[in-house]
């Protein structure tokens, strides 16, 4: 059956640093939507590796959507390159695609349609498969454990249709997701300090923290190859997942939920290592005892890094404040019914 026919514009912004070949079959899933009318914006971060004139060469007076392209002379991460693409985007519609990831035909047509028909709905997110073992899933919507870690619902878990119906979800994952553009507007994009990791979960809280709400649709379907970004085993990707979840709990959390947040971290970090020592969770991926003690550094040194950044993320979040639409009880409880438990968060790395 062929997808219903969106009238409203799209504009679909990928972000790239190095990955020529991925970003150019990302590009080439692109040209295979089906019944959209929308806009490519490729943000390149300073790629060395040809990709900008791969793109110009093979997509820049592609038949199928006009293209913008912003060479960037430096690495300006994931958050301040979106941005970029957010600020030029001429659609009521924004869509975020990695470039590590490649979409269905019906893609941009099935997370678009709920965006169309409610207009209390900001956010829709996409059902995500390894693209390694598309029977299994990456991410379908985000979950989060109460000390600001957040983690892919479903992650790890076999495709049975467990996630085959229509329903909310906490945020989008960023690696595929779709946002009113007047939304972004409201609220504004990315928080650029966050520079990678967390980004989407801070931009989605803020989002339904200002009472926008978010959908996820089973029909709209990527395959993501995971961690090509930094890689699954990098030290610095922890780094960044550490403090930016502090960062996200300052900035958004009810104070008393706040207070707690190191009860919570303390938990974790006691599961985390027991899980370690059976080769499970995120650190338990890292291989021998050298491997783990390097992820260990690297949750303590995300962490105190964070420390640094809080006096500045104290003051953005009372800017914030006239953004809420939520008390800080429907906050806690909206965290609560979205919250992931510490046995499933040991079971899954990002």
């Amino acid at each position: 059956m062929k997808a219903e026919i969106v009238s409203v514009p799209i504009s679909v912004i990928v972000v790239n640093f190095n990955r020529r070949e991925l970003l150019r079959a990302c590009l080439q899933s692109l040209a295979l939507q089906n019944a959209v009318t929308f806009e490519v914006i490729v943000v390149d971060n300073g790629s060395l590796d040809g990709s900008v004139e791969m793109v110009e060469s093979s997509f820049a007076h592609h038949a199928k959507f006009p293209l913008q392209l912003i060479k960037n002379r430096e690495n300006r991460g994931f958050c301040g390159a979106n941005n970029q693409g957010i600020d030029c985007a001429a659609g009521d519609f924004v869509a975020l695609l990695n470039n590590d990831a490649e979409a269905e035909p019906d893609w941009l047509a099935e997370l678009s349609k709920p965006l169309s028909a409610r207009e209390d709905i900001g956010m829709t997110a996409s059902k995500i498969l390894v693209y390694e073992d598309p029977r299994r899933i990456d991410k379908v919507g985000h979950l989060i454990y109460l000390d600001g870690q957040n983690r892919g619902r479903g992650t790890g878990q076999l495709d049975h249709g467990q996630f085959d119906t229509l329903e909310e979800v906490l945020w989008p994952d960023g690696c595929a997701a779709m946002y009113r553009k007047s939304m972004l507007e409201q609220i504004g994009g990315f928080d650029e300090d966050l520079f990678a990791y967390g980004d989407d979960a801070e931009l989605g809280l803020r989002a339904r923290i200002a009472g926008w709400g978010c959908l996820y649709v089973p029909g709209a379907v990527v395959r993501h190859h995971r961690g090509a970004t930094l890689g699954l085993l990098s030290s610095r990707r922890l780094e960044l997942i550490e403090r930016n979840r502090v960062l996200l709990a300052v900035k958004h959390f009810p104070p008393g939920l706040l207070c707690l947040n190191f009860i919570y971290f303390l938990l974790r970090l006691g599961a985390g290592a027991w899980a370690a020592v059976r080769g499970k969770g995120e650190v338990g991926k890292f291989p021998g005892a050298a491997g783990k003690a390097r992820a260990a550094w690297a949750v303590l040194k995300g962490n105190m890094e964070a420390l640094t950044m809080i006096p500045h993320t104290i003051q953005k979040r009372r800017r914030n404040r006239h953004l809420r639409k939520l008390s800080n009880r429907q906050i806690r409880r909206l965290l609560w019914q979205h919250r992931i438990s510490l046995k499933e968060l040991m079971g899954q790395a990002i």
